[in-house]
């Protein structure tokens, strides 16, 4: 088996919300749409992110846990430049972003912040200039 990831699948409470923040306040073209069940968004050359109504993700995959705290699961999005981070965690914001963490420096080298989705899923922004931060830019 390649070590390949090709969808992350978020289970989502309120698929118009999310089509809301992702396409029309972070700017994401959709690749497909399916109201009422799937919003997918092309996220890299081989990699898509695909948002299922909560009823539609439980209907295939079983449960989903409900409860108090977050999602044990973070998302990262990585840019190849410091400052690069505050614009995006600022267009965030400005989407309805829950601003999770201000960025700062690092321990490791780098600098990041994290916003919260209309579910809650967090997502980091980070600049990593080590060669792993480097195998994820485009």
């Amino acid at each position: 088996m390649d070590p390949r990831i090709s969808f992350i699948t978020l289970a989502v409470a309120d698929l118009d919300a999310s089509r809301t923040f992702y396409v029309d306040g972070l700017g994401w073209p959709a690749a497909l749409d399916v109201p009422g069940e799937v919003l997918m968004i092309q996220v890299g050359e081989h990699l898509v992110l695909s948002l299922w109504a909560a009823p539609e993700f439980e209907a295939e995959v079983g449960p989903i846990m409900r409860g108090p705290g977050i999602v044990p699961v973070s998302l990262a999005h990585n840019v190849p430049i410091h400052d690069e981070v505050d614009e995006v965690l600022a267009t965030a914001r400005t989407a309805g972003a829950d601003p999770v963490s201000e960025p700062f420096e690092r321990e490791w080298g780098g600098y990041s912040g994290y916003f919260g989705d209309p579910d809650g899923y967090r997502w980091e922004i980070a600049y990593n200039p080590g060669p792993i931060g480097q195998v994820v830019l485009p």
